[in-house]
């Protein structure tokens, strides 16, 4: 039984699916469901039967961005990104497992920071990805000025956060936001056949796979070289390393615990 209001949280066979679930408000993100985002997400991060987190959007959108019609005008307008967004990107980046998002739909502002956060993002071929926050005298925020750089380098990202136009599924891919483009009625089974995939995976040596890519975005090419040193002793230990090993000696598929 979902014990949320504004998202559901769902989990079977190692799969926990998030969906943000606000369909006649487009998904659009307000405090109550912030919070439920990350309750959702430490307890991701706390139970152990957790192998992958998939996150997309019920109904015709995957999040309008924040809910600008909830609560009165505040002085400070970066109260709620130290109070919900930022903690919600800071988990994000520091699950214990892999991170899919299935984008159906528009994805806008701080919805599109979400969508974008996943490791692999599918995403519908109607769906697009818009960096409105110019377009009302903001500036991007939900860690949108850190991930944007990162995927499709300084023109294009600044380009998409300064002139607030939309950016067609098909144009994100070939930018390097979107893994893949999928059919709206195949994305769905597409999303989870992936989550399935991770949740039979090596877990462990995907957390570690996450840390590096992190590590390595802010640090030098010989510190980058000893983490790996390190992450590779921490993957040489657990189980699924043994048990990939007896797996490709023995030619059989390899049966990962997740330990």
């Amino acid at each position: 039984m979902n014990e949320y209001k504004y998202v559901t949280f769902r989990e079977e066979e190692g799969v926990a699916r998030l969906v943000l679930n606000r369909p006649e408000a487009l998904n659009a993100l307000h405090v109550d469901t912030l919070a439920e985002i990350i309750h959702a997400l430490d307890r991701v991060r706390d139970e152990e039967t957790v192998r992958v987190l998939l996150l997309t959007g019920a109904g015709r959108a995957f999040s309008s961005g924040a809910d600008l019609t909830s609560g009165g005008p505040s002085k400070d307008s970066g109260s709620k990104l130290e109070d919900y967004y930022n903690p919600i990107l800071e988990r994000l980046f520091a699950l214990p497992v892999p991170f899919i998002t299935a984008v159906n739909g528009p994805a806008v502002g701080a919805g599109c920071a979400l969508a974008l956060a996943g490791d692999i993002v599918l995403a519908a071929r109607e769906a697009y990805f818009l960096q409105a926050f110019v377009n009302i005298g903001l500036i991007p925020d939900a860690g949108t000025t850190w991930i944007l750089p990162r995927q499709i380098g300084r023109a294009r990202a600044q380009a998409m956060m300064m002139l607030g136009e939309r950016i067609p599924a098909e144009t994100a891919a070939q930018w390097g936001m979107v893994y893949k483009v999928v059919d709206q009625d195949a994305l769905a089974a597409e999303s989870q056949a992936l989550a399935m995939r991770f949740a039979r995976g090596p877990t462990r040596a995907y957390a570690l796979i996450r840390q590096g890519i992190r590590y390595s975005l802010d640090h030098t090419l010989t510190e980058t070289l000893a983490a790996e040193r390190n992450s590779q002793r921490l993957a040489g230990v657990t189980q699924d390393f043994a048990e990939g090993v007896a797996a490709f000696r023995q030619k059989r598929p390899a049966a990962f615990t997740g330990r």
